[in-house]
């Protein structure tokens, strides 16, 4: 009986190590996506007034972990019985975010889009409404998102056995959202830590730099984060259609594959904004 129980602790030592071993290789191969999404979610997560960027914070973060629990059967099963299936999620993904990202491009150089305080101002005047859906556009965003962060993972074990894809997929995913959630949260309440800091200093010395410096970095990080979140959602769908549409391999195959994706994302996303915007001048035609 004792060597039996202690066989089966063996098996279960075995197995973690080589989860440990296919979790680390996956997480190199997810590295720059997982990038891409702290750049876009970390965007996404500003502009809330002070007292509610953690509980929005911890909703999106809610949100995300629903999406991974969503997302890891369904792509488990599909690679197993429909995998042509994931290339075409996949690819409506990679729409929905190229239009994201260049309707950011558009709304910055046509309508300039408003100051995080600007819109912290209007989601105080307009209550529970703006700021769910605020978090309902940056949780389909980490869908996206996290269906290639799961690809990916699941694309690195397939040689694997299935306990073995199961886990390091699992393990991936989770460590993903804790991560990528964890920073954004450190990121949002960069003020919060400068204040208190000059506060309990007395306003003198080197803390009570670091406070002020923490106070000032914090929205010139965020705009920087704005900035790159976009190209980043434009990078995103790029690579996606990069990889998964097989006449696209043959297209500016002289570039660099960094500015192939890009230009794969942006012409994407601009026609893609521009059959919306057709769409809904000819629904205002039709109703008039």
């Amino acid at each position: 009986m004792a060597s039996g129980f202690f066989a089966i602790l063996d098996d279960i030592g075995a197995l973690m190590d080589d989860v440990a071993v296919t979790a680390k290789v996956a997480a190199k191969k997810t590295a720059g996506i997982l990038g891409d999404d702290l750049a876009v979610n970390a965007e996404k997560s500003t502009g809330f007034i002070s007292s509610r960027e953690l509980p929005v914070l911890w909703a999106i973060t809610k949100g995300s972990l629903i999406n991974k629990l969503i997302i890891v059967p369904i792509a488990l099963l599909l690679n197993v019985f429909f995998p042509v299936a994931i290339k075409v999620i996949l690819v409506l993904g990679g729409l929905y975010l190229a239009y994201e990202g260049v309707e950011k491009v558009v709304e910055y150089f046509f309508h300039r889009s408003k100051s995080p305080h600007v819109e912290a101002k209007e989601i105080i005047q307009e209550g529970d409404v703006a700021e769910k859906a605020k978090i309902r556009s940056a949780i389909t965003t980490d869908f996206i998102l996290s269906i290639e962060i799961v690809i990916i993972a699941l694309g690195s074990v397939l040689e694997e056995k299935l306990g073995i894809q199961i886990m390091t997929v699992s393990v991936v995913a989770l460590l993903a959202t804790i991560g990528v959630y964890g920073i954004v949260a450190i990121i949002v309440r960069m003020d919060d830590a400068g204040y208190h800091l000059m506060k309990t200093s007395g306003g003198k010395g080197v803390i009570s730099t670091t406070g002020k410096l923490l106070v000032q970095s914090l929205p010139v990080i965020i705009k920087i984060l704005s900035i790159v979140g976009t190209v980043a959602l434009i990078l995103v769908s790029g690579g996606i259609f990069a990889h998964n549409i097989a006449f696209l391999h043959h297209i500016f195959p002289a570039l660099p594959s960094i500015l192939r994706e890009f230009a794969f994302g942006l012409l994407a996303g601009l026609a893609l904004v521009l059959i919306i915007f057709l769409g809904k001048k000819l629904m205002g035609l039709i109703r008039a």
